[in-house]
């Protein structure tokens, strides 16, 4: 497998290139790119590390180098969230470069899996779509927008309101992936019961805890760290579906022909070529049909800024 990280001198970029150059199969090759001067030098720091995993650096205005075979392209290119923005002030600068690396991996390697985690992720991933269309090479079963962030942040805030150990807590996040869009369902976490009080309270911790972060570093950045081993978890799911291994799961923000939005995050069963089957996200709580009701506005409207934008 190639797998090519896009954006790959960034914080986000960094970490990711980091753990999957610890843990992709062996005999996996890792293209690391950014536009900065300092990604080939990222890479001679990764290379030092004894794993079986080649991996290679590329800085510049072209990324095709990096594409050029890559069976999966992770894309966390863009800038970062700072105090008082939401994932909406991003967009100014991030459509533009996910259009413009859309517009190359459609030339490149047409064919690869793509997790796009550059926010805003409602939007940017509908933009990359247009792209893919334009160019005649659309396939909605690979293209992804990486949700695992509000999967891994569900799991670990379950778990220490509980007491419980974070590997056994499994949590389906559907919708989107910015505030009031991301929907833990927290009625179906097996073995754990919540209140009244706490349902509410620990969906809105989930849906907001970027902010926590981006609060906590007090200018110095946003979830980047937690980010990298989300996209990592998903980016190596894909990986062994795509060697062959059955039954992968994960929830993705995808084409899924929902009657509720043209994008929408749910399980997803991951094969060889993408999304081998959408899964059912199951019968929701009064609370989360709700919410679900409460949040389409906000998602369709994301979802047409990017399509209005290309």
């Amino acid at each position: 497998m190639k797998v090519a990280v896009i954006g790959a001198a960034g914080g986000i970029g960094q970490a990711l290139a980091l753990l999957l150059k610890n843990h992709l199969p062996s005999g996996s090759d890792l293209a690391l790119y950014d536009i900065a001067p300092v990604t080939p030098g990222v890479a001679k720091d990764l290379s030092h590390i004894p794993t079986p995993v080649s991996i290679n650096g590329y800085s510049g205005e072209d990324p095709t180098p990096a594409l050029e075979g890559a069976d999966i392209v992770l894309i966390s290119a863009g800038v970062a969230r700072k105090p008082g923005m939401d994932r909406a002030d991003l967009f100014n600068v991030n459509a533009g470069i996910v259009k413009s690396l859309a517009e190359k991996i459609a030339v490149v390697c047409p064919t690869a899996c793509i997790g796009i985690i550059t926010n805003p992720v409602n939007t940017t991933v509908p933009i990359a779509a247009e792209v893919l269309k334009k160019a005649g090479v659309y396939d909605k079963r690979k293209l992804f927008g990486v949700t695992t962030l509000d999967v891994i942040r569900s799991e670990t805030f379950i778990a220490e309101l509980k007491g419980k150990d974070p590997h056994s807590v499994h949590v389906q996040v559907i919708g989107g992936h910015s505030g009031v869009t991301i929907l833990p369902l927290l009625s179906q976490v097996e073995g754990v019961d919540f209140t009244d009080e706490e349902i509410p309270a620990l969906t809105h911790r989930i849906q907001n805890a970027g902010t926590e972060v981006v609060e906590a570093k007090a200018g110095g950045g946003s979830a980047t760290l937690s980010m990298g081993q989300a996209a990592c978890r998903f980016g190596l799911s894909l990986v062994k579906a795509m060697q062959g291994q059955s039954d992968v799961v994960e929830c993705a923000y995808i084409d899924s022909g929902s009657e509720l939005a043209p994008f929408f995050a749910q399980p997803v069963r991951l094969g060889k070529d993408g999304v081998e089957e959408v899964l059912s996200f199951g019968t929701l709580s009064q609370f989360e049909k709700q919410a679900l009701d409460d949040m389409l506005s906000v998602l369709r409207d994301d979802i047409q800024t990017g399509i209005d934008f290309v």
